[in-house]
């Protein structure tokens, strides 16, 4: 995945910035797309409206990988608009490429760290959305530290979520679902759209390794909570 857990003191990095291959098609796009559909990080907050050029519902997500679940989710709902925030170069280059390739208006990338993004760009109450998919599981117990979903994360992308925005999380690690959904219960200002585990929304497409993955016998959960509405007193 791609982003700090910690947010006070010395912070954790929940990613490992690796320089990774990219295609020559990846850097090409990168080279000649990132000026267009690209939002430089600064430590400023975005209009989003003037970001995107109109006013749509704005959903955030957080580690895109190679954006194919991104791309998909953009041209299927065009009158939506899309952020997505990654670090790694590949991932960049080939979300870019697909951006040209379906002719998406509605799809724009911050290659930064998402935490540093959240706290300095994005305004409170500004998104209708944030998605999170398959982060980083940091499988072994010494490293869950740096597991994304921890409480003050979740606090404060939750801030950033208008009342009635939703967070939907999916992972294929039965652990880190168990600390997700704990994580996501104890925070006050979010409710669970479920019991516990919701079934996959129909927007989230299924990935090549998601359904490798079931066909050995993996399970996936996805989580989705959704911002409480303050109560207002009559009068």
């Amino acid at each position: 995945m791609n982003d700090k857990a910690g947010l006070i003191g010395r912070p954790i990095r929940s990613f490992v910035l690796r320089r990774g291959h990219m295609s020559v098609a990846q850097h090409r796009a990168q080279e000649e797309l990132q000026s267009v559909y690209g939002v430089p990080y600064s430590d400023r907050m975005l209009d989003l409206e003037t970001v995107f050029g109109r006013a749509a519902p704005k959903i955030l997500e957080i580690g895109f990988g190679m954006g194919d679940a991104t791309a998909s989710i953009a041209a299927a709902h065009p009158h939506i608009d899309y952020l997505g925030v990654e670090v790694h170069d590949p991932g960049v280059g080939s979300l870019l490429k697909q951006i040209k390739q379906r002719e998406l208006d509605n799809v724009r990338i911050i290659q930064h760290d998402a935490v540093e993004v959240l706290q300095h760009m994005i305004a409170d109450n500004s998104l209708n959305g944030a998605h999170i998919f398959f982060p980083d599981p940091w499988h072994k117990s010494r490293h869950h530290k740096r597991r994304l979903i921890q409480t003050a994360f979740t606090a404060l992308l939750a801030s950033k979520l208008v009342p009635g925005g939703y967070l939907h999380c999916a992972t294929d690690w039965e652990d880190y679902a168990v600390q997700i959904l704990r994580v996501l219960s104890e925070q006050e200002t979010l409710a669970n759209t479920a019991s516990d585990y919701a079934p996959r929304p129909d927007y989230r497409p299924l990935t090549k390794f998601e359904q490798r993955g079931m066909r050995l016998g993996h399970g996936i959960w996805d989580i989705v909570f959704e911002k409480k509405t303050p109560n207002r007193n009559p009068g």
